[in-house]
C-alpha cells in the first residue's frame, strides 16, 4: 500500500523540480526524502523522475502521477474535515480562492470576518490568482472553493457547481482631459473613435475574469483591445488612467462606494457603458460531490446553502 507521506514528497519534487528545495519545504533530510520517492517508485513499479547533475524533470509516469496524487492528497483532508466536522466545526481547515476584493459588490472580506467570528476553530488558507487557475484548482481538489469572476459564456467544469453573488456594471475610467471626460454614458465605439492623445487600454492580467469580460465588451463593440498594457491591480489600473496613461475599464464598485478606490479617481472622469452585458459577475465555484463541512459553512454565510 502506497504510504501518503511518499505522495506528499513526490509532490514537493514534482512541484520545486529540486529534491533539495523539496526536502527543505518537507523538513526532512534530503536523503530521507530521496528514499520514500524511491520506494514509491517501487510501488508503482516505474520510474518518477529523470534525475541530472543539473536539473529534475518528470518522466511520463509522473505526470500521469501528479494530478492523482494531488486528488488522493484533497480526499484525504476533505474525510479529516468530514471527521473534524463532528465535533461542531471546532476544527477543520476552509481553502479559499478569493478575486481581488477592494470595493467589490460582494464584501467577501466582511463574510471572511462573520466566519471567523462564527468559526474560531478553523484554519484559513485564502490564495489569490486569476479566476481560470482558481477554478481549475477546485476541479482538482486543492482549493474547496472560490470567489471567480466566472462569466457566464465560459462553461462551468463537469463536475462544479457556479453560483451568481452579484453583476457589477463595467465603467471607463479616462483622464480627465479626455474628449468624453464631460459624458455620462459612452459606447465602447466612441471611446475608440476619442483615443486622440489616450491610445492606450489598460487591461488587467490575462485569465482573470475582468480581463475576458473586458475584451468581451470590445469585440461585441467590434473592436479589438489592447493588449499591450497589462496590469496585476485594479487600483493600479485605475491610478494609472488618472494620470494620463490611457483609459482603463472597470468594475463600478471598484471606484465608487464603500471601500472603493473612488479617491485614486481625482483628475479622472468615471463614464458608464451603453452595453449592458458588459458587467464584471462574481460567482462562487465549488464541487458539492466533495464539499467539506468548512467550506458548506461559509457558503452559508455567504448566504447560500445552511449547516445542519
Amino acid at each position: 500500500m502506497v504510504e501518503l507521506r511518499y505522495l506528499k514528497y513526490f509532490l514537493a519534487v514534482a512541484e520545486t523540480g529540486s529534491f533539495t528545495r523539496a526536502a527543505a519545504d518537507c523538513f526532512v533530510a534530503q536523503s530521507a526524502l530521496s528514499q520514500q520517492v524511491a520506494r514509491l517508485e517501487g510501488e508503482v513499479g516505474a520510474r518518477l523522475f529523470h534525475r541530472t547533475s543539473r536539473s529534475v524533470r518528470l518522466t511520463a509516469a509522473g505526470e500521469l502521477l501528479v494530478p492523482l496524487a494531488r486528488r488522493i492528497l484533497a480526499e484525504v483532508d476533505d474525510a479529516r474535515a468530514e471527521l473534524d466536522a463532528l465535533t461542531g466545526l471546532r476544527r477543520g481547515r476552509l481553502r479559499l480562492g478569493l478575486i481581488q476584493t477592494a470595493g467589490g459588490a460582494t464584501d467577501v472580506a466582511a463574510v471572511l470576518g462573520e466566519y471567523r467570528r462564527r468559526y474560531p476553530g478553523i484554519e484559513l488558507h485564502v490564495r489569490t490568482a486569476p479566476s481560470t487557475e482558481m477554478v481549475a484548482a477546485v476541479a482538482e481538489g486543492t482549493l474547496d472553493l472560490a470567489v471567480v469572476g466566472l462569466v457566464a459564456d465560459r462553461a462551468t467544469p463537469a463536475g462544479l457547481v457556479r453560483q451568481v453573488l452579484a453583476r457589477d456594471p463595467l465603467v471607463a475610467v479616462v483622464p480627465g482631459a479626455h474628449p468624453l471626460a464631460g459624458r455620462a454614458r459612452i459606447a465602447l465605439t466612441e471611446l475608440a473613435g476619442a483615443a486622440g492623445e489616450y491610445p492606450t487600454l489598460i487591461q488587467g492580467a490575462r485569465g482573470t475574469g475582468l480581463r475576458h469580460q473586458v475584451e468581451a465588451a470590445f469585440a461585441r463593440a467590434g473592436l479589438a483591445a489592447d493588449q499591450s498594457f497589462e496590469i496585476g491591480q485594479i487600483h493600479d489600473m485605475v491610478r494609472l488612467a488618472a494620470a494620463g496613461v490611457g483609459i482603463t475599464v472597470v468594475p463600478r464598485s471598484a471606484v465608487r462606494g464603500p471601500g472603493s478606490c473612488e479617491s485614486l479617481t481625482t483628475g479622472a472622469a468615471v463614464l458608464a457603458l451603453t452595453d449592458e452585458q458588459a458587467v464584471n459577475e462574481v460567482s462562487v465555484v465549488h464541487d458539492a460531490a466533495r464539499l467539506s463541512p468548512a467550506g458548506a459553512a461559509f457558503l452559508a454565510v455567504l448566504g447560500i446553502g445552511r449547516v445542519d
